[in-house]
C-alpha cells in the first residue's frame, strides 16, 4: 500500500514537471523565436532563450526561498502561541 502511494505520488510529481516544462519551453519558445525562414538557431534566439530560462529558474528558486522563510515564520509564531519556543510565555 505504502509502495502505491510512493509510486503514485513520483507519477504526480513527473507530471507536473513536464507541465511546467512544457509551459516554460512553450513561453520562452514564443517570446524568442522570430524567424522560421531557416532551420538554423540564430545567436540572439539562442541567448534569449538563454536568459528566458535563466530567469524562470532564479523566480523559482527564489519564490522557494520565501515560501519556506513563510513557512517557518508561521511555525515559529504556532510554537509561539502553543507555549513551546523557550522565552516566550502566553
Amino acid at each position: 500500500m505504502a509502495a502505491q502511494t510512493a509510486e503514485s505520488d513520483q507519477i504526480k510529481q513527473f507530471k507536473e514537471f513536464l507541465g511546467t516544462y512544457n509551459k516554460v519551453t512553450e513561453n520562452c519558445f514564443m517570446d524568442c523565436v522570430r524567424d522560421f525562414t531557416t532551420r538554423e538557431v540564430k545567436p540572439e534566439e539562442s541567448s534569449c532563450s538563454e536568459s528566458c530560462l535563466q530567469k524562470y529558474l532564479k523566480m523559482t528558486q527564489r519564490i522557494s526561498m520565501r515560501f519556506q522563510e513563510y513557512h517557518i515564520q508561521q511555525n515559529e509564531a504556532l510554537a509561539a502561541k502553543a507555549g513551546l519556543m523557550p522565552g516566550t510565555r502566553i
